[in-house]
């Protein structure tokens, strides 16, 4: 039983009623059949339970997922109410409520690391290309957006559930867990530009960037290698989840190169 759920005796019956989201709950939601299903795949163990919409009991995605629950013995009920109750959205038609749940990055790994990112579209946008392009660890220093929250869920299209990722206090603690990483940080005023780093093939690498609207402190200049993504003087600079792309298609294409 989840403490931020709000319990009802009905008949004898105990009904669990979820409440719209909000940070310090320890259970978020997928929102919408795509995402549900990608939940019961990769995160089965963590689903607490199923909503579908009774307007969608003959449609093949509603009968993949009610297949998926029987399979891995997951509770699913037909709730309209409480769909229409947690999502902003009127065509939502499945909701999975899932147990948040920890994870460790690997050392020999390469990883993403944001520091104090603000926005819950571009952290879902980021997460999904960097699993796109085999970068599947993330870390992110604090403070920083939930990745939880059903927005950023939504903006990964599912691909959350397929990554590791860790909160830490500073940079400074993510740098000493793991001093293996050569690490770039992405600044304006860097010197190297991105297109001639020459990453040591031999070595995981971490890729730093800041906060959407302030970027990295200043002090970053001096950790690491400091890169830049030159562009032209008709925008002061990249949107984050570009500039990651952006770095992350540059890091990674040789492994793409057929």
């Amino acid at each position: 039983m989840y403490s931020t759920n709000v319990v009802v005796k009905f008949g004898g019956i105990i009904l669990i009623k979820y409440k719209t989201y909000k940070k310090d709950f320890d259970y978020s939601y997928t929102l919408g059949i795509f995402l549900t299903i990608e939940l019961l795949n990769q995160k089965p163990e963590s689903v607490i339970e199923v909503l579908l919409s009774s307007q969608t009991q003959n449609s093949t995605g509603v009968a993949k997922i009610i297949d998926i629950c029987h399979a891995k013995n997951i509770p699913f009920e037909m709730n309209d109410k409480m769909i229409s109750i947690l999502s902003p959205k009127e065509n939502c038609y499945a909701i999975g409520i899932f147990k948040k749940y920890d994870c460790s990055l690997d050392k020999l790994k390469n990883h993403i690391v944001l520091v104090n990112p603000g926005d819950s579209g571009n952290l879902g946008t980021i997460i999904r290309t960097a699993l796109g392009f085999d970068i599947n660890q993330l870390a992110i220093i604090r403070p920083g957006v939930d990745i939880f929250d059903p927005k950023s869920v939504r903006a990964s299209m599912g691909a959350l559930f397929n990554i590791n990722f860790v909160y830490f206090d500073s940079f400074e603690d993510y740098q000493n867990n793991y001093l293996n990483h050569d690490i770039f940080t992405f600044m304006l005023n860097a010197k190297i530009k991105i297109h001639d780093i020459k990453p040591d093939l031999n070595k995981p690498f971490s890729l730093v960037f800041g906060n959407e609207s302030s970027g990295l402190d200043p002090k970053f200049a001096s950790v690491g290698t400091s890169v830049i993504i030159p562009h032209n003087q008709s925008i002061d600079s990249l949107n984050l989840s570009i500039a990651t792309g952006i770095a992350i298609y540059e890091f990674t294409k040789k492994s793409f190169t057929v």
